[in-house]
């Protein structure tokens, strides 16, 4: 399952690692790939991700989700 999540606060290659770092930490992720210009990750997973979980995690890093697409 593949999961398209904008990302706002995201504004250098330091964001995106980081914002790499604290998607891969959820135990259910296979990959995660962010792009700093569409201010997007693709996170793909085992199972639908707990978006609610998300939101706090990319909170805890400073940055915010404001959308999820299933894709």
């Amino acid at each position: 399952m593949k999961t398209k999540i904008t990302v706002n606060g995201m504004s250098c290659m330091h964001c995106v690692n980081h914002v790499k770092e604290c998607l891969s930490e959820f135990e259910n992720v296979k990959s995660v790939e962010v792009d700093l210009d569409s201010k997007t990750a693709i996170v793909e997973s085992e199972d639908k991700l707990d978006q609610d979980k998300v939101k706090t995690a990319l909170d805890d890093y400073g940055y915010e989700a404001v959308a999820f697409e299933e894709i």
